[in-house]
């Protein structure tokens, strides 16, 4: 398993033509930084793009580094080749694959970029279909759902159940690869608290543990959203305490306000609290 004891919940996307917004975005509270050389840059501003990161990466501190991910350019465009080249000079320590789809190409980033983590976007019908073989890949620390090229690719309505599979799909191609839980795309609403609330409670309620920000408005609202909420926490601590003190006395069964406690809900009530300690 890939998987850190502590994953980010929010990436914050930064243009890589912007260098002036990179401290800016380091600074908002978001636990990753997504520097972007994609969608957010022109094609005639690439190459600019690409020196920016690079002299940027090259002057980094530690702490700031093991905070930032660098999303590419697809396979199947131009630039792909220049970005994955600067990639392996500067050692970025994460990438974010856009269109992924092809278990080979996540095998030769890494050949090019030995260690690197690696986020696969899954964003089509063709990478939602192979997932699994994607999750499984050597590297590969979480999925990342690219919703708003997902549901053009499948024609998909404005109504947020259309994602319901996706969702579901890439949390159970997760699990059982063993990595970390998937992140949730972006909300394009910024400045829609109820809506970012709405999105990241319905891929929560699939298993998803992460979401894209394109604003750092954004930020302090998927952190307060991913906590365990107080009476969770509380639930949680009975639940131990009620099994501790069973075991003490040798007690098989036991009840907490009616119910069962067996192996299962103890587990849950542990993650609760790491995740709350996290």
């Amino acid at each position: 398993m890939n998987t850190p004891l502590r994953l980010p919940r929010s990436y914050l996307f930064v243009p890589g033509d912007r260098p002036e917004r990179f401290a800016k975005a380091l600074a908002s509270g978001a636990d990753a930084v997504i520097v972007d050389l994609e969608d957010a840059v022109a094609p005639e501003a690439k190459t600019t793009a690409r020196s920016h990161v690079a002299q940027w990466l090259a002057a980094a501190p530690a702490p700031v580094r093991a905070r930032l991910v660098l999303r590419i350019n697809d396979e199947h465009t131009p630039w792909f080749a220049a970005d994955v080249a600067m990639l392996a000079a500067a050692g970025a320590p994460a990438v974010m694959l856009p269109k992924a789809e092809r278990r080979q190409t996540l095998a030769d980033l890494r050949d090019a970029c030995p260690g690197v983590v690696l986020l696969p976007l899954v964003e089509s019908a063709r990478g939602m279909v192979r997932a699994q073989a994607l999750a499984e890949s050597t590297g590969v620390q979480r999925l990342v759902f690219g919703t708003i090229d997902y549901t053009l690719d499948l024609d998909l309505g404005d109504d947020p159940a259309a994602l319901d599979h996706g969702h579901a799909h890439l949390a159970l191609v997760s699990r059982a690869a063993g990595i970390a839980s998937p992140v949730a795309g972006v909300t394009t609403a910024i400045g829609d608290e109820v809506r970012l609330q709405a999105d990241l409670a319905r891929a929560r309620l699939h298993g998803f543990g992460a979401k894209l920000c394109i604003h750092p408005l954004q930020v302090a609202t998927v952190h307060d959203a991913l906590a365990p909420r107080q009476a969770e926490l509380e639930w949680a601590r009975r639940v131990i305490d009620t099994a501790a003190a069973a075991q003490a006395a040798g007690q098989g069964a036991v009840q907490l306000d009616g119910r069962m406690i067996d192996k299962p809900v103890i587990e849950r009530a542990r993650r609760l609290l790491q995740r709350a300690d996290a």
